[in-house]
């Protein structure tokens, strides 16, 4: 039970660093595909680097 919220978490969590990497980025459509790619194919991992790292920064 505690395994499939944490992956509905997840799932949410990426498509919220998805959605906010389209609507504040401020870079080419290239690179938001990638870290789009990158968010969503690593869930947990992706939504934390972007989150931490990179969300004001690109």
């Amino acid at each position: 039970m505690l395994s499939t919220i944490l992956y509905v978490l997840g799932i949410v969590c990426a498509v919220w660093c998805v959605l906010d990497i389209f609507k504040t980025a401020k870079c080419s459509l290239l690179l938001k595909i990638v870290w789009s790619v990158v968010v969503l194919f690593f869930s947990w991992i992706g939504f934390a680097v972007y989150y931490f790292l990179l969300r004001g920064k690109i």
